[in-house]
Order: C-alpha cells, then sequence, then structure tokens
C-alpha cells in the first residue's frame, strides 16, 4: 500500500515540464467549464455494429442471447464466451 503513495506523491509533483503545454491548457479549459458540461464531454457514443441496429431484443434464455451474440456480435466488442 506505501508504494501506491510513494507513487502518488511522485507523480502529482509541481513539475509541470513533462506535461504538453496544450494539454495543460486544455485542463484549465475544462475545469472552467460548469460540471453539467464537463459530464456531457466526457461521454463519447460510439456506433456498435449488429448492437445498435435494433431498439430492441428480447430472448427466452441466457443460453440463446450468449448463442447470438457469438453468432452476430464481432468478436473485438467482447460479448464472446471465454
Amino acid at each position: 500500500m506505501s508504494n501506491e503513495t510513494d507513487t502518488l506523491e511522485t507523480t502529482t509533483d509541481d513539475d509541470d515540464s513533462s506535461i504538453p503545454p496544450e494539454w495543460l491548457e486544455e485542463f484549465e479549459a475544462a475545469a472552467g467549464r460548469p460540471l453539467e458540461m464537463r459530464i456531457r464531454y466526457g461521454f463519447i457514443k460510439t456506433y456498435r455494429p449488429v448492437l445498435d441496429d435494433a431498439t430492441y431484443r428480447s430472448f427466452d434464455s441466457m443460453e440463446d442471447y450468449r448463442r447470438w451474440c457469438e453468432e452476430n456480435l464481432p468478436t473485438w466488442l467482447g460479448y464472446g464466451r471465454v
């Protein structure tokens, strides 16, 4: 546990030279925005093939759902069995 604290202390130094100036400018600008706006900009809607193509889907069992996922969804979405 003390290692985590040590790491946090070393990464929170006031030495901003390792942070690109444009990142600091963006942070300062974001910090000045109202919370509602920061939350709205904090989430990015990403299209998920097949999943987003229908309003809803229902399955009779979890097994049916898992089979549908394996047969229809791209593996990179992470809905396959391990």
